[in-house]
C-alpha cells in the first residue's frame, strides 16, 4: 500500500504558492497562466509519441478494409485453401462482425483497467492482443478457431481505440493536440485503404485471406515495441502523485523525465516548471480522490459524458455503416462499369476518405472543432435527404445518388470521423478520463453494432428511401445537439477545458 502524500506539498509547488480547496478558486491558476498557453516543443520529438499509438488505429482500419475481401476469399471453393469454405449467412456474419463483438468486450475491459495500467501499458497490452488475434485468425485450421481469433483481435481494437486517443491527448502540446488526434483518424482511414488494396491484390490468391489477416502481425510487433520504448503519460503519473499512489517527489521526477523525452530539447530547463503548473492545476481541480461509478453520472463528468457520448452516438446513428453498404449499387446504377467489382468501389471511397480526413487534420487547430462539425454535418444532412429522394422519387437520376454518396463520405470525414474521437479524448476530467472514455468507446461500438444489425430488417420493413429520410432526420437532431451542447476546445490545455467548459 502506497503511503499517503501530503496534499499541501503537492499543491504548493505551483507559481502561485497557495493551496486552496475552495470551489471558487478552481479557475484561478488557469487564468493566471493563460499567457503561457503556448508550450515549447520539438516537432521531431512529437512524431513517435503519436505514431506508435496511431498504429492501433491503423490496425483497426486495416481489419475493416481487409475483411471485405477476406470473406470473399474464404468462401471461394477454388482459392480458399480450406474444406469449410461453404459458410452460411450466419457464419459470414460472425466472420465480419467477430471483431466488433470483441471491441465491445475490449471497451468494457478498458473501463476497469485503464487507470490501473495507465495509457502506455494499456497500449502495450492491446498490441499483444492484436498479435495473438492476428496469428490465430491467419493460421486457424477450423472455422471456430478463426472466429475466436477475430474476437480476440477485436478486444485489441477496443483497448487501442480507448487508450490511443488518451495517450496522444495527454502527451501532445496543446497547439497541435487537435491535429495529432485527428491524424489518428487519418491512420484509421489509411488502414482501411491499405486493407482494401491488400484485399484486391490477394483475393484470387490461394488462401489469400490468411495473408490478409497475417499482415497485422508485424504491425502489432512494431506497435508493441514502440510503446515499450515511449514514456508514460506525465499527466497520468502526476494524477497518481495527487492521489497518493506513490512517493510524490519520485513521481514528480519521473513526470519531468517523461515530459523532457516527449518535448525534446526545445523544452530546455522549463520542464520542472511545467510539471509543477500541472500539479498545481490538478490540485485546484479536485483530482485527489479516486473516481467512483456514481461520479461518472454527476456534475462535470455527466456534462462531459453528454458531450462525448452524444457525439459518438450521433456519429453512428446518422447511418454511416448503412450508406457505405449501398456504394457499389449506386455506382453501378450510374453506369460505372468498374463498380461491378465492389473492391474497386471500396478503394475509390477509401481514397476520398483519406483526402478529406487529411483536410480536416490540416484545419482543425485553425478553424476549431465546432465549425468543422456544423459544416460537415450540414453536408451529411443534405446528402441523406438526397439519397432518400433518389430511392423514393428520383430513381431515374442516378447521378444525384453518386453526388450524394460522395458528399456524405467527404463531409463525414471532415466532421464526425476525426472530431468525434478528438472530443472524447480531451473533454473528460483527468481522474475520470479512463472510465469515462471507456463508456464513450462502448457507446461508439455499441451504436455501430445496433445500426449494422438493424439495417437489413428496417430496409425490408420501410424501404431504403424512408430509411435514409429517417437518418436525415437524426442528422438534423445532431446539428441541434452540436449547436447548443458541443463547446469549442481549440487552443485550450486539458486542464483549461476542465476548468472553463465543464
Amino acid at each position: 500500500m502506497a503511503s499517503d502524500v501530503e496534499r499541501p506539498r503537492i499543491s504548493n509547488v505551483g507559481k502561485g504558492g497557495e493551496s486552496s480547496g475552495e470551489i471558487g478558486s478552481v479557475q484561478e491558476p488557469l487564468l493566471q497562466n493563460e499567457c503561457n498557453d503556448r508550450e515549447e516543443f520539438s516537432v521531431v520529438s512529437t512524431i513517435l509519441p503519436f505514431l506508435f499509438p496511431a498504429l492501433g488505429g491503423l490496425l483497426y482500419g486495416y481489419d475493416i478494409g481487409a475483411t471485405s475481401s477476406a470473406t470473399i476469399s474464404i468462401q471461394s471453393h477454388t482459392s480458399s485453401g480450406i474444406s469449410w469454405y461453404d459458410l452460411s449467412s450466419v457464419e459470414v456474419g460472425l466472420t465480419t462482425s467477430g471483431s466488433l463483438y470483441g471491441a465491445l468486450i475490449g471497451s468494457i475491459l478498458a473501463f476497469n483497467v485503464a487507470d490501473f495500467l495507465g495509457r502506455r501499458r494499456e497500449l502495450i497490452l492491446s498490441s499483444v492482443v492484436y498479435l495473438v488475434g492476428a496469428l490465430l485468425t491467419a493460421l486457424a485450421p477450423t472455422f471456430v478457431l478463426m472466429v475466436i481469433g477475430r474476437f480476440i483481435y477485436g478486444i485489441g481494437i477496443g483497448l487501442a481505440m480507448h487508450a490511443a486517443p488518451m495517450y496522444i491527448a495527454e502527451t501532445a502540446p496543446s497547439q497541435i493536440r487537435g491535429l495529432l488526434i485527428s491524424l489518428k483518424e487519418f491512420f484509421i482511414v489509411l488502414g482501411m485503404l491499405v486493407g482494401y488494396i491488400a484485399g484486391s491484390l490477394l483475393v484470387d490468391t490461394v488462401a489469400g485471406w490468411r495473408y490478409m489477416y497475417g499482415v497485422s502481425f508485424p504491425l502489432s510487433l512494431i506497435m508493441g515495441f514502440g510503446m515499450w520504448w515511449l514514456p508514460a503519460s506525465p499527466r497520468w503519473i502526476l494524477l497518481r502523485a495527487i492521489q497518493g499512489k506513490g512517493d510524490a517527489q519520485a513521481l514528480r521526477k519521473t513526470a519531468i523525465d517523461c515530459l523532457c523525452q516527449l518535448r525534446g530539447e526545445a523544452i530546455g530547463d522549463s520542464s520542472p516548471q511545467k510539471v509543477d503548473e500541472i500539479l498545481f492545476e490538478l490540485s485546484h481541480l479536485r483530482e485527489a480522490q479516486d473516481a467512483t461509478i456514481a461520479e461518472m453520472f454527476q456534475g462535470k463528468c455527466l456534462k462531459a459524458l453528454i458531450i462525448g457520448g452524444g457525439l459518438v452516438l450521433f456519429q453512428q446513428i446518422t447511418g454511416q455503416p448503412s450508406v457505405l453498404y449501398y456504394a457499389a449499387t449506386i455506382f453501378q446504377s450510374a453506369g460505372f462499369s468498374a463498380a461491378s467489382d465492389a473492391t474497386k468501389v471500396s478503394v475509390l471511397l477509401g481514397l476520398l476518405k483519406l483526402i478529406m480526413t487529411g483536410v480536416a487534420v490540416l484545419v482543425v487547430d485553425r478553424l476549431g472543432r465546432r465549425p468543422l462539425l456544423l459544416g460537415g454535418v450540414s453536408g451529411i444532412t443534405i446528402s441523406l435527404f438526397l439519397l432518400g429522394s433518389y430511392y423514393t422519387y428520383l430513381g431515374d437520376v442516378p447521378a444525384l445518388a453518386v453526388v450524394a454518396l460522395l458528399v456524405y463520405v467527404g463531409c463525414y470525414q471532415l466532421s464526425f470521423g476525426p472530431i468525434g474521437w478528438l472530443m472524447i479524448s480531451e473533454i473528460f476530467p483527468l481522474r475520470l478520463r479512463g472510465k469515462a472514455l471507456g463508456i464513450a468507446v462502448l457507446i461508439n461500438f455499441g451504436a455501430n453494432a445496433l445500426v449494422t444489425f438493424a439495417f437489413s430488417p428496417l430496409k425490408e420493413l420501410l424501404g431504403a428511401g424512408i430509411l435514409f429520410f429517417i437518418f436525415g432526420g437524426i442528422a438534423i437532431l445532431s446539428l441541434i445537439f452540436i449547436f447548443f451542447i458541443i463547446p469549442e476546445t481549440k487552443g485550450l490545455t486539458l486542464e483549461e477545458i476542465e476548468a472553463k467548459l465543464l
